[in-house]
């Protein structure tokens, strides 16, 4: 088997060295491994699976003889290196939003639409975590009723915000532990004991940033410019795994017993839903693993023709960011 030389840009982030990981435990075919990141964590030393890496600083060269390159880094990094490692001749899989909505560049969930991974110019866009999670939970039905309009409600752990948002709650958790002052650097407020409704900056609209990302992402990946998305975002807090709950309306008709089927039998999902024995997706269950768990199906009571509500998590570092960067990049090396 032809092995890849493969860099990891931001792999000290709370993403990156999940990439790390999931490199290793989908056994892609590494020929070396170069961990890129700030100066400040060059030096630094990461073992991985008995192997020992020191991350360098990134710069302009490199990416000179890297195969594949993951990206895990913010959107002004993204911006600075990616067109560097195009033209060194790597292909860039890049968890940012820097280039998710730009029309030369596929945004790929491998369960959803792994055929436009072939349409790259160098680059491949991960999707946002949340869009990933919805997606794949509705992946099986909309193949079978083709989904026309979404109403949704994530429940976004701290996890989304990387190192800073999991450690802002461990520390807001123990400053009022031990009746201490409470200070907030990463979220707009107190995210221990409390729900923010608002992740990302306010447009015009009147919805977040990352509520827009369900409607412009959801309608790139599936081809679909009249799907009708709603969306409300909220910081949970929860460590990691995103929740969402899920109405979604279909072109053609679906019940309850033929979702369940569907789902059953489905990609990258698993179904959870016994409601008498109190089974259903939770975060807890969700967590370091792949899968996004659905359950809570139910038919839409509020009117709705060919409607149905579900309840799904996963595992925002994992599958909603990570492990769909490595999937892609597994689909990738079967064209190159």
């Amino acid at each position: 088997m032809k092995k890849y030389h493969v860099a990891v840009l931001g792999a000290t982030g709370a993403v990156g060295m999940q990439m790390l990981e999931s490199l290793f435990e989908q056994d892609f075919p590494l020929a070396s491994l170069k961990l890129l990141a700030s100066e400040r964590s060059a030096g630094k030393t990461i073992t991985m699976k008995g192997h020992s890496y020191i991350v360098e600083a990134a710069d302009e060269h490199s990416f000179d003889g890297v195969d594949i390159v993951l990206g895990a880094a913010e959107n002004n990094i993204a911006k600075k290196f990616i067109p560097c490692a195009v033209k060194a001749g790597a292909v860039v899989i890049d968890n940012s939003s820097a280039y998710r909505l730009d029309e030369n560049v596929p945004l790929v969930i491998p369960e959803v639409n792994p055929e436009a991974i072939k349409e790259h110019h160098g680059i491949i866009a991960n999707p946002n975590c949340a869009t990933i999670i919805a997606l794949v939970a509705c992946q099986p039905l909309h193949a079978y009723a083709c989904m026309k309009r979404m109403v949704v409600s994530t429940y976004q752990a701290v996890s989304g915000a990387g190192v800073n948002g999991l450690r802002e709650l461990d520390d807001q958790i123990d400053a009022l532990r031990h009746n201490q002052e409470v200070f907030s650097h990463t979220f707009q407020h107190q995210i221990a004991y409390n729900l923010i409704p608002q992740i990302g900056s306010f447009a015009e609209n009147g919805y977040t940033a990352e509520e827009m990302k369900m409607q412009n992402e959801g309608r790139k990946i599936l081809n679909q410019q009249d799907l009708q998305v709603n969306c409300t975002c909220v910081r949970v807090p929860v460590y990691r795994s995103h929740s969402e709950s899920i109405m979604v309306e279909f072109e053609k008709p679906i019940d309850v017993a033929k979702a369940r089927e569907l789902i059953a039998k489905g990609q990258g999902v698993k179904l959870v839903d016994d409601p008498e024995k109190a089974s259903y997706p939770m975060p807890l269950s969700t967590s370091d693993q792949d899968l996004v768990y659905v359950g809570r199906i139910r038919k839409d009571l509020s009117g709705h023709e060919n409607a149905l509500s579900l309840w799904c998590c996963g595992d925002q570092i994992r599958k909603g960011a990570a492990s769909n960067a490595v999937q892609i990049a597994k689909l990738l090396i079967e064209t190159m």
